[in-house]
């Protein structure tokens, strides 16, 4: 009796017959299963059938593959492979056209199964089909049904390409090189030419000989979607075999012959959609194309390479109206050319090379600023001249950003990657411009500057910066512009404002799909969470901050130190030196006892910002805040050196006053710990033993012998 497993409840189909519900016994052969099928309907031969798939991919039942038979398959009784290959192979040679045509047609659909396909090229009938094509007297349909049938013969490897006579491969060249012919039969003729390139590099040779490239790229420009992908597929096949200086022979030829227009006016604007598979040729003709730009980016500069150094000096001089640098002394130039270097925005002012030795994106990135400083040079000394006069803090530097932005854009290009094999991400505004990296550079470079002064950002919000630049590049790229203009137009309408606005969204809707008892676990986290960032900003104010004193004509003349006591009982504060470094409670000399603090007000509110109203600029405005004492007739009054410290500074003093904390460094701080604990608490930890107590120390070894013996070393 057989096992319940091997057991497979299945109908099979016969036309003009009712199907039979069976129970399939695996173990059983599959002759034998196939005779008693046959006895059921009395059909004499058994031998002449066999069992086949009849949804789906119709392949034939093999003894291999009978397990992957699942309960509930319909299967069709049909001919038997050999069979079916028998009678297709002398239909092939019939007189009659007609039923030429019909037995191609069946053939192209039955080769697809590899059973089937031994059995006609065991027949040696793959060489029918070559002499076919070779005599080239039959109608378009009757070849198109010819060459499909072949096509799919051999895609089952079981034939080599290399067998493949000349004359057979001039003539399916031939078949593409026509101006007036089938479209259907140069669809397929694309297709062999397409396997035989990639199956070696002597075949690519021969396709390459015989193929007319201009040809081939006046297939990009028909209408027929199907004939342009075939002739996309031929190119990319041929751009990635061969040798290196085929491909880039062939790469500059194609470069000539601009394909990237091509493809821009007749592929991705002329058509509303692309198809997966040319997406997928856009996408490897991408990546091959921006990778020329590899070299440049793993290249540091080379402070020696005369060329690199002028277009170093080149960025400074076109910035600045520099003096005759002729009559200056070296050490007189040289002190120029550092002041000049800074207010560029390199760190290392006194030798900017140091600054390109990161790679990626090494000298990639001098090529981005200057080509934006020849390209449009207005902007470049717009850019440069803005922020290197400012004294506020708040100056955006040039060089700094570019290099991180040209990172950034390699990054998002995925320059250096090598194309997958299923990739489909092409953005179609490389094909409508020549040199995508330098013109994205020069457009991103002034969105950088513009979400600079939106951010109010700082040196130390760098990061930040970049990080909000990325997203707005992303964003606009996702929506897959195909224009320079219309990606230029929506990544400056996408400004800081609106990209918080989607991250907010965003959130939200996170949350939204969360389950119920993930929010409630949120909620009980909250308050514990909470609590710990009382105590950091409390220990913050422990430890105390150096705060500075403006004088009437702002700038910096004074500086105090402010900390509260261990207890939490008294804020001491006094004025300390220059170089001091954080001074004890007793050195400073005032206090304010917590108990007589009556409020915390901030910006415009403080009253010494109300005493200067209508000359505090707004940095000073957003770092002011001030406590308020005995009867609110004496103040505290600060100016923080950093949006941070005021955070921590206003949050401490509220939670002295018992209020809640309300900064936005709270919020981004309570959300990143909410986060960080939920993920731990939703670890998976099943039948993972968590002990309450630690485990025991383990007993001392017996010896100690496995020590290395020093003294030996010694002597």
């Amino acid at each position: 009796m057989p096992q319940q497993k091997d057991i497979v409840k299945i109908a099979i189909q016969m036309p003009g017959a009712y199907p039979q519900l069976i129970q399939l016994d695996q173990k059983k052969p599959l002759t034998a299963v196939i005779k008693e099928v046959c006895d059921k309907w009395n059909l004499p031969g058994p031998d002449n059938y066999a069992l086949q798939y009849a949804d789906g991919i119709q392949t034939y039942i093999t003894e291999s593959n009978r397990l992957d038979i699942k309960n509930g398959s319909i299967l069709r009784l049909t001919k038997a492979p050999g069979r079916c290959a028998e009678d297709l192979y002398k239909g092939i040679q019939s007189s009659d056209s007609g039923v030429r045509c019909d037995s191609l047609k069946l053939l192209a659909d039955v080769s697809t199964d590899i059973t089937f396909a031994q059995e006609f090229i065991s027949r040696d009938g793959h060489s029918l089909l070559v002499k076919i094509v070779e005599d080239a007297h039959e109608a378009p349909l009757i070849m198109t049904h010819t060459l499909s049938a072949f096509m799919e013969l051999m895609d089952h490897g079981i034939v080599s390409w290399e067998n493949l006579s000349s004359v057979f491969i001039k003539k399916i060249a031939s078949f593409v090189n026509a101006k007036v012919l089938d479209a259907s039969i140069q669809q397929v003729s694309l297709a062999i030419l397409e396997s035989m390139v990639l199956s070696s590099n002597s075949l690519f040779h021969v396709v390459k000989q015989e193929i007319t490239l201009e040809r081939l790229i006046s297939h990009l420009q028909v209408t027929n979607q199907q004939l342009q992908t075939k002739a996309m597929a031929l190119l990319m096949a041929m751009l990635q075999a061969g040798g290196e200086a085929d491909r880039q022979e062939l790469f500059e030829f194609l470069e000539k012959r601009n394909l990237r227009q091509y493809i821009h006016k007749n592929i991705i604007h002329s058509s509303s959609s692309v198809g997966d598979e040319m997406a997928h040729y856009l996408y490897v003709l991408q990546t091959v194309r921006l990778n020329h730009l590899e070299a440049r980016m793993r290249t540091p500069l080379d402070s020696y390479n005369q060329e690199q150094r002028d277009m170093l000096h080149g960025l400074r001089q076109a910035a600045f109206e520099t003096e005759s640098e002729s009559g200056l002394s070296n050490d007189r130039r040289r002190s120029l050319c550092a002041k000049e270097f800074k207010k560029l925005g390199f760190s290392n002012n006194s030798n900017p090379g140091l600054d390109l030795c990161r790679c990626p994106p090494g000298l990639l990135a001098l090529d981005t600023m200057a080509y934006f400083a020849s390209r449009y040079p207005d902007a470049y000394s717009r850019f440069v001249l803005e922020n290197s006069s400012r004294e506020d803090k708040h100056e955006c530097p040039f060089a700094r950003s570019s290099i991180q932005l040209t990172l950034i854009l390699c990054e998002i290009l995925r320059i250096g990657e090598p194309p997958s094999e299923t990739g489909s991400d092409y953005h179609p505004i490389f094909f409508a411009q020549d040199r995508l990296l330098d013109e994205l550079f020069c457009i991103c470079i002034q969105l950088l500057n513009k979400t600079w002064k939106e951010m109010r950002a700082t040196q130390e919000d760098f990061d930040k910066v970049m990080q909000v630049v990325r997203e707005q590049i992303t964003r606009t790229l996702s929506s897959k512009p195909t224009s320079l203009e219309l990606f230029k137009n929506k990544v400056n309408a996408l400004n800081y404002s609106e990209i918080l606005k989607l991250r907010q969204t965003e959130r939200l809707h996170q949350e939204e799909t969360l389950a119920p008892p993930v929010l409630e676990l949120k909620e009980r986290l909250k308050p514990e969470l909470l609590e710990l960032i009382r105590q950091q900003r409390l220990n913050r104010l422990c430890h105390g901050t150096l705060f500075r004193k403006i004088s009437s004509r702002r700038r910096q003349d004074k500086l105090w130190y402010c900390r509260l006591s261990p207890n939490h009982k008294v804020l001491h504060y006094g004025d300390v030196e220059e170089e001091t470094e954080t001074p004890s409670i007793e050195a400073l000399q005032e206090k304010i006892p917590v108990a007589d603090i009556k409020n915390v007000v901030t910006g415009k509110d403080c009253p010494h910002m109300k005493e200067n109203k209508g000359k505090q600029t707004k940095e000073v405005l957003d770092l002011a805040f001030s406590i308020t004492y005995d009867v609110e007739e004496y103040s505290l009054n600060f100016i923080a050196s950093s949006r941070t410290d005021f955070c921590l500074w206003t949050d401490g003093l509220n939670v002295l006053l018992g209020k809640e904390m309300s900064s936005e460094s709270m919020r981004s701080e309570l959300e990143i710990l909410l986060s960080m604990e939920i993920k731990l608490r939703l670890l998976d930890l099943e039948n993972v033993p968590i002990p309450d107590t630690a485990p025991p120390i383990p007993k001392p070894p017996s010896n100690f012998n496995f020590c290395y013996d020093f003294s030996q070393a010694e002597q």
